[in-house]
C-alpha cells in the first residue's frame, strides 16, 4: 500500500476529519511538513498553510520562511507567517528556548484556527454566533490544525518520558488528536517520509539545529535509539507496537482509577473529602492517591508526603501552590488555600472530646429525660435527630449566617442573620470576633460557639435524642 493510501486509511480509521473540515497545517519547511502538504494534496483535502519564523538561525531561518512561501504558491493556498523574537520571550519568563518556541507557536496557531472557525462561521453558517444558527443555515464545520509529527517523534517522546519517570499516561507518548490539534503521520516512520519525498521529486529545507545534541530529544535521535538498534535490530518496530499497547494499558487504567475514586471522594463545595480507613484498605495506595491529588498541582514526589498523612495527627498538611491536603481526624482534606486552614477539624459522631487551640469541647449523648435545660452561653443542647455527622469546626469568615435562637420574623419563624451583624448587636471588639469559632452541620451553622445556637437545632417539646456540647474557653 502507498503511503498516500496509507495516510487516507489511518485518517478515517482514527476519525481524525472529513473532507469538509478546514485544515490549516504547520509546515517548518523540512521533509516531515513538505510531506504533509503533498499527502494532503493527494488526499484532495483543502488546507492553509502557518509558519513560525523563531528568528533563531540567522539566514537560514529566513530561507525557511522564503521556502515555505513558495509551497504556497506551487498548492494555491494561503500562507499565514509569524515572526517571534524567541530569546526575548524565554529571557522574560525564564523558560528554554525549546520551551519557548512551543508556547509561542501553539498560542499562535490556536489564536488562527479560532480566527478561521470564526471566519467559516461567518461563509458556512451564515452568521458569527454558533449559538444563533438557524435551522436553514449550513453545518459549520471546525478547523484543525495539523503538524507533521510521525512514528520516530513519537518513539522519542516514549523514551523521554519513561527516562524522566512519567506514569502511565506518558507511555501513550503523542496522541493522534488533542482537542483541535492533529497529527495525521504518526503512521509513518522517518525512513518512508525520505522515500516518498524522493520518489515524488519533493523538494525541503533542512534545520541544521537537528544535528545538535545540545537539545534533549536530539540526543535521543543522533545517540541514544542508534546505539539500541545496535543491539536491538527491531527496536523502533517493537516500541511503536508498545505505544499501541500502552494507549489501551492507559484506558483500563483509566477505569479503575474512576471506580477508586467515585468510592473515595466526597465533595464538599469547593472541597475534597477522602475517609482514611478506606484509603488504607488499597493495596496500590501511592498510585490511586497520586491520581487524586495531581489535578490540584501535587507532584508524584508529593504522593508518598500524602501517603504518610494518613499516619499523622490531626491538623498535619502539605501543599502546592494552589491546595492544601489536611489531616483531620479520620478524613484527608483537599481545598484551596483561601478556604482551608489547619485550624479546620472535623468532629465524628463518637469523638467525646476535641482540643483546639481556643479550647476544649466536649460532647455527650443524652436523652430528654435526662437533662435539665440550661441557658449559660458555653453550653449547646441540641436536637440530636437533626444533626449530620461529621461536624465540622471551623472559624467564622465573612458571609455567615445563621437563625438565631429566639430570633423570629414577624410571621413567628425563625429569622435570619449574618454573623458579622449578628456581632455588632452583641458588641464584640475586633479581638472578640477574631475568636470565635462555629460547628457547622451539613454546611448549616448549628452553634456560634460560646455564644448561641442555631434555632433550627434546638430542642422542642417531642425531641428524644440530644446532644450537649460543653465548651471550655483556654
Amino acid at each position: 500500500m502507498s503511503l498516500a493510501a496509507k495516510f487516507k486509511s489511518y485518517i478515517k480509521k482514527q476519525q481524525l476529519f472529513g473532507y469538509k473540515d478546514h485544515l490549516i497545517l504547520a509546515v517548518s519547511g523540512g521533509v516531515d511538513s513538505v510531506v504533509l502538504c503533498e499527502l494532503c494534496k493527494i488526499a484532495g483535502f483543502n488546507f492553509k498553510i502557518a509558519h513560525c519564523n523563531f528568528q533563531l538561525r540567522g539566514e537560514e531561518s529566513e530561507r525557511d520562511e522564503t521556502f515555505v512561501k513558495s509551497l504556497g504558491e506551487k498548492y494555491g493556498v494561503q500562507v499565514f507567517i509569524k515572526k517571534f523574537d524567541t530569546e526575548k520571550f524565554a529571557e522574560q519568563n525564564k523558560v528554554s528556548i525549546q520551551v519557548a518556541a512551543r508556547e509561542l507557536r501553539y498560542e499562535w496557531f490556536e489564536k488562527l484556527r479560532k480566527e478561521s472557525d470564526n471566519l467559516q462561521l461567518t461563509i458556512d453558517g451564515g452568521v458569527l454566533n454558533k449559538n444563533k444558527l438557524n435551522r436553514t443555515s449550513h453545518v459549520a464545520h471546525p478547523t484543525y490544525l495539523l503538524t507533521a509529527h510521525h512514528a520516530n517523534d513519537n518513539i522519542e517522546t516514549l523514551l523521554m518520558n519513561f527516562f524522566k519517570g512519567t506514569g502511565v499516561a506518558g507511555l501513550r507518548a503523542i496522541q493522534p488528536r488533542q482537542g483541535k490539534i492533529i497529527r495525521p503521520l504518526l503512521f509513518a516512520k522517518k525512513e518512508d517520509l525520505l522515500n516518498f519525498a524522493s520518489e515524488n521529486n519533493l523538494r525541503f529545507v533542512e534545520d541544521s539545529s537537528n544535528l545538535s545534541d545540545k537539545y534533549t530529544r536530539n540526543y535521543f535521535r543522533n545517540q541514544l535509539i542508534p546505539s539500541l538498534q545496535k543491539v536491538f535490530p527491531g527496536v523502533e518496530e517493537n516500541l511503536i507496537n508498545n505505544i499501541e499497547r500502552f494507549g489501551e494499558i492507559d484506558e483500563l487504567y483509566r477505569q479503575i482509577i474512576r471506580q477508586y475514586t467515585k468510592k473515595l471522594i466526597e465533595n464538599k463545595g469547593n472541597e475534597i473529602h477522602t475517609p482514611v480507613l478506606k484509603l488504607k484498605k488499597i493495596k496500590a495506595l501511592s498510585t490511586v492517591l497520586y491520581e487524586i491529588i495531581k489535578e490540584f498541582g501535587f507532584t508524584a514526589h508529593q504522593a508518598d508526603e500524602a501517603k504518610k498523612l494518613l499516619d499523622s495527627e490531626s491538623g498535619k498538611y502539605i501543599s502546592s501552590a494552589t491546595h492544601k491536603i489536611i489531616k483531620n481526624r479520620n478524613w484527608i482534606i483537599i481545598a484551596p488555600h483561601n478556604t482551608m486552614t489547619a485550624s479546620n477539624i472535623l468532629i465524628e459522631e463518637n469523638e467525646k472530646e476535641v482540643k483546639f487551640e481556643d479550647g476544649i469541647l466536649k460532647f455527650e449523648k443524652t436523652t430528654a429525660e435526662k437533662i435539665e435545660i440550661t441557658a449559660h452561653s458555653s453550653i449547646a443542647l441540641l436536637d440530636a435527630d437533626k444533626i449530620t455527622f461529621p461536624l465540622l469546626l471551623r472559624k467564622w469568615k465573612r458571609g455567615d449566617y445563621f437563625y438565631p435562637l429566639g430570633m423570629k420574623k414577624t410571621s413567628g419563624t425563625p429569622a435570619k442573620k449574618k454573623l458579622g451583624k449578628f456581632f455588632i448587636d452583641q458588641k464584640l471588639s475586633i479581638v472578640e470576633k477574631e475568636k470565635i469559632w462555629i460547628i457547622e452541620s451539613n454546611k448549616k451553622i448549628i452553634w456560634v460557639v460560646g455564644r448561641r445556637i442555631d434555632d433550627r437545632f434546638k430542642v422542642i417539646s417531642n425531641s428524644t435524642r440530644l446532644i450537649k456540647i460543653h465548651f471550655n474557653e483556654l
